[in-house]
């Protein structure tokens, strides 16, 4: 979704970004879309469930789409002019040596709850943040102690140099709720898995259904700090399809407003579809193919290697039509670590060696499996050309389309897939979230799916964080090496692609941009009809 995607430990410093934002909205005599029935309410498709995690100390999922509607962090992050920028807080300093760091909060902000929003009150949110240690909680681990001096005053007291301005801006375990929500003696536990919500953000909860088409339903909070204008929607819908060409047809019709995930052919379709707007913009997401390093057949690195180089992946980014773009590494050009230089050209006759020497062959055949999302075109074509290309060299691939959490609960807790396929893209603007939930030894693996265990990683990874804040050419050089020994010696991934976010939307959505910080999130407050 991450992953479609959750944890670890780390801290970073201010990273380079680059954010490719283009918008490019065409209309042509092809076909017309169908008024939209209802000016008020905002209805966002996407092919997956939308809810996995309540807790905003837990949350880091498919719910960013809508927790960054319902709460709101410190600052913000603005990949257009690669810039943090007020949210909650109105200003911030740093003392020389960046290990103190003041924020002045708003002072016109209530939770939904209620509750006015003072210091005290984001401290007591951030620290319980920090206390349960889940989701994305490790961007916090710079962080000693946290002060509320007085009503609007915040200060963060660090163990080592880190960015606060630009972690608080993260699209998980940033967010700022009241931790009184459950009342005096309350479970707020079991009150946020309840589907329960203490935000400050211009909408809030009305609706969940868990597993249902429309699943969630958001409405306007009337004391909104941002304030109303006509115009502007009350309502937000997130509906469940898991067919791209339903969606289409859904947006045609003038069902809904918004589709998040198109392919190429719809993509290009829409764009001279009369009544559809569409967005094309880079990302920083990724696709990683994860082999299983632990179990299994592939816990031979040969045959990882070998599945390698089946894989066409040039082929791929050239099918994907202008979907995706080719990976060089697993970190995506714009942030820092990016530029491994890492490509492998399918080669079918090397692979078919290494599985020989693995004892693969006449006699011997080998099955492998694979689990991917289902309803995800671009996944689905990956899955086709590898199926077709194994078979060439007598491996079968068993390969199972799932919901995510399915996928996800399977990899962790049921019989290992042999390649588990899933998006990547960082917490907040910095190359150190695949490293550190992806890829370093866990106990209970959560997002570290190829089940990688080597120290040597483990040890490399940990550095990163204060190569990042004292020496950017020395942390280039570690990402740049870490990326060679897990994509290459270890063989531990495919880096397969680095989407290109493709929308389409009805042109009567006005304000609509794509801030490739909070993947596939709608701020659906700065759009009006």
């Amino acid at each position: 979704m991450r992953r479609s995607i959750l944890t670890a430990t780390g801290a970073v410093a201010v990273l380079a970004l680059v954010a490719a934002c283009g918008g490019g909205q065409t209309r042509g005599s092809g076909e017309t879309a169908a008024a939209s029935s209802s000016d008020d309410t905002f209805t966002f498709v996407t092919n997956t469930e939308i809810v996995t995690e309540w807790d905003p100390a837990l949350s880091y999922s498919n719910e960013i789409r809508a927790m960054e509607n319902v709460y709101e962090s410190l600052t913000w992050y603005d990949a257009a002019t690669e810039t943090v920028e007020p949210r909650l807080a109105t200003d911030w300093e740093s003392s020389e040596d960046g290990l103190t760091w003041t924020f002045t909060l708003r002072d016109d902000v209530t939770f939904h709850t209620g509750r006015a929003l003072d210091a005290t009150a984001a401290k007591e949110a951030l620290d319980r943040t920090i206390e349960k240690a889940g989701g994305a909680a490790y961007i916090w681990d710079a962080v000693d102690s946290i002060e509320a001096t007085d009503a609007t005053t915040l200060v963060f007291h660090l163990s080592y140099a880190a960015p606060v301005d630009l972690i608080s801006s993260s699209a998980y375990a940033a967010y700022i709720y009241d931790t009184e929500a459950a009342g005096d003696g309350g479970d707020l536990d079991a009150w946020f898995a309840e589907g329960n919500e203490a935000g400050t953000g211009p909408y809030a909860v009305e609706d969940w259904a868990s597993g249902q088409e429309y699943e969630l339903t958001l409405g306007a909070y009337d004391d909104y700090w941002g304030g109303w204008a006509d115009g502007q929607y009350t309502t937000v819908e997130y509906r469940v399809t898991p067919q791209t060409t339903t969606a289409w047809q859904l947006l045609q019709n003038g069902e809904v407003d918004f589709v998040e995930t198109l392919n190429p052919e719809i993509f290009e379709q829409a764009e001279s579809t009369d009544g559809i707007a569409t967005s094309e913009t880079g990302s920083f997401q990724n696709l990683l193919a994860l082999y299983n390093t632990a179990d299994g057949p592939m816990a031979d690195v040969r045959v990882r290697q070998a599945v390698q180089l089946a894989t066409d992946t040039p082929g791929l980014v050239d099918a994907l039509n202008g979907s995706g773009v080719a990976a060089q590494g697993i970190v995506p050009d714009g942030l820092l670590g990016s530029g491994a230089g890492i490509s492998t050209e399918q080669d079918l006759d090397a692979a078919r060696d290494l599985l020989a020497e693995a004892g693969y062959g006449d006699g011997n055949p080998l099955t492998l499996t694979l689990t991917y999302a289902q309803g995800d075109d671009n996944q689905q074509l990956y899955v086709t050309l590898l199926t077709s290309a194994l078979a060439e060299i007598g491996v079968t691939l068993d390969a199972q389309p799932l919901q995510w959490n399915a996928q996800w609960d399977q990899a962790r807790t049921g019989d290992r897939q042999d390649v588990f396929v899933m998006y990547w893209y960082p917490d907040y603007a910095d190359a150190y979230s695949w490293f550190v939930n992806v890829f370093r030894s866990s106990d209970e693996p959560y997002f570290n799916l190829s089940y990688l265990a080597d120290p040597e990683v483990d040890a490399m990874i940990d550095q990163l964080p204060a190569l990042t804040a004292t020496d950017t050419d020395a942390a280039q050089a570690a990402y740049e090496q870490l990326q060679q020994r897990i994509e290459v010696e270890d063989a531990a991934v495919s880096t397969l692609w680095v989407d290109t976010y493709q929308r389409a939307f009805r042109d009567d959505v006005q304000g609509y941009t794509d801030n490739p910080a909070y993947p596939n999130v709608v701020f659906v407050h700065e759009l009006s009809r």
